[in-house]
């Protein structure tokens, strides 16, 4: 079923049943207008034309192949390859596909920039909006051709981690349902090992020399935390959760696509405004108040000391609003994030030691904390 809603087009919910909060309000969501519009548009196609010295390998993403054939198909095939135009029945406003280009062996024996210094890739989006209008979207993109070894700043300087930690995770789910036995984590590994010998500040036999630059320095703690995600891990997942997990992860933008890789942790507390807190049950503390997203769940954690005050009713009582702010502020939060997601996600409300517990530990153990870089070998 999975293969039938991508290439369709179509929208997928996971909930326990008809009458669970995450499809009702997922379903209510589909129909909505305004700021909570989905946006969604049909009966898309995607084209794309490049310099004759970059070939299209594929699409990984919600859309079908065209079979539309030209100069610009590489030999290759990533996805949905050995076209350059594509089918996508529906899309909404958050709609991303990862397209995959190759280098042009004739170019390649070439210094790059010798018979043309500037490379073309060019996006033309055609689609029906929800008023029936048809659109077309042309985006054109020039760069300059980069010698890596020369000239490896510049190359340092355009590297998008986030970009390219989705980009990995897409892929390796990828490899993993089309490649039998396919050893994701030590594909992954091998992946930092090479970037890492590449780009990185070393002394020989001197692991303590090793530093990577800042534009990079986020890139291992993101595929770390891919390589015991739900896309690499699928022990203890059902292959219809592990199938809805992988759908989402190739059709959402890069910020949403982000936080499924690595959850992201949200401390509150009286001495402080809210803050980015390491994902670590390091990070749970009596006196402090949790937010945890992961895209397909959201977690409120209360420590225990303020678990007891309000049971207590403290925040009914007018001397303690600052604590009745407290307690509101990670909720008006958690429903700004389940107001703009689509699918709705599931709202988990905890305490320190409670019944629920486990699922904000489940995506916080204390194994979460990334090795230092030199003990990748």
């Amino acid at each position: 079923m999975k293969v039938v809603v991508e290439r369709t087009g179509g929208l997928v919910i996971l909930a326990e049943s008809f009458g669970h909060s995450v499809f009702k309000d997922s379903f209510k969501r589909i129909f909505r207008d305004g700021e909570q519009s989905l946006g969604l548009s049909f009966n898309g196609t995607l084209e794309i034309n490049c310099s004759k010295d970059i070939k299209v390998q594929g699409i990984i993403g919600p859309c079908t192949s065209l079979e539309k054939k030209g100069p610009s198909v590489a030999d290759t095939v990533i996805g949905q390859g050995n076209t350059t135009a594509w089918k996508m029945c529906g899309l909404d406003k958050s709609t991303c596909l990862t397209v995959f280009f190759d280098i042009s062996p004739n170019e390649r024996s070439n210094p790059p920039g010798t018979s043309n210094p500037q490379l073309y890739l060019q996006f033309l989006t055609n689609y029906q909006n929800p008023e029936g209008q048809m659109r077309l979207r042309v985006t054109t993109i020039t760069r300059r051709w980069v010698d890596s070894v020369s000239n490896s700043e510049e190359l340092v300087e355009g590297f998008d981690q986030e970009t390219a930690a989705v980009v990995m995770a897409r892929l390796t789910s990828l490899k993993l349902e089309m490649e039998e036995g396919f050893d994701a984590t030590k594909w992954l590994d091998r992946s930092l090992i090479r970037l890492c010998s590449r780009f990185g500040d070393y002394r020989k036999d001197d692991p303590t020399s090793f530093n990577l630059n800042p534009c990079f320095s986020l890139f291992p703690q993101f595929m770390f935390n891919l390589r015991r995600s739900q896309f690499v891990q699928v022990f203890n997942n059902s292959p219809d959760e592990t199938a809805y997990f992988r759908m989402l992860l190739n059709r959402e933008n890069i910020l949403n696509s982000v936080v499924m890789i690595q959850p992201s942790l949200i401390s509150y507390s009286f001495n402080s405004l809210p803050v980015p807190a390491m994902l670590d049950v390091v990070s749970i503390s009596a006196d402090r108040i949790l937010l945890l997203d992961s895209y397909f769940g959201v977690v409120i954690f209360h420590g225990m000391t303020i678990a007891q005050w309000r049971n207590m009713g403290y925040q009914n009582l007018p001397e303690h609003q600052a604590f009745a702010q407290l307690l509101q502020t990670p909720h008006d939060d958690a429903q700004m994030i389940i107001r703009d997601r689509f699918p709705v996600p599931r709202l988990v409300v905890c305490d320190q030691h409670g019944s629920q517990v486990s699922n904000f530990v489940s995506a916080s153990s204390h194994e979460t904390s990334p090795p230092p870089l030199q003990n990748y070998k």
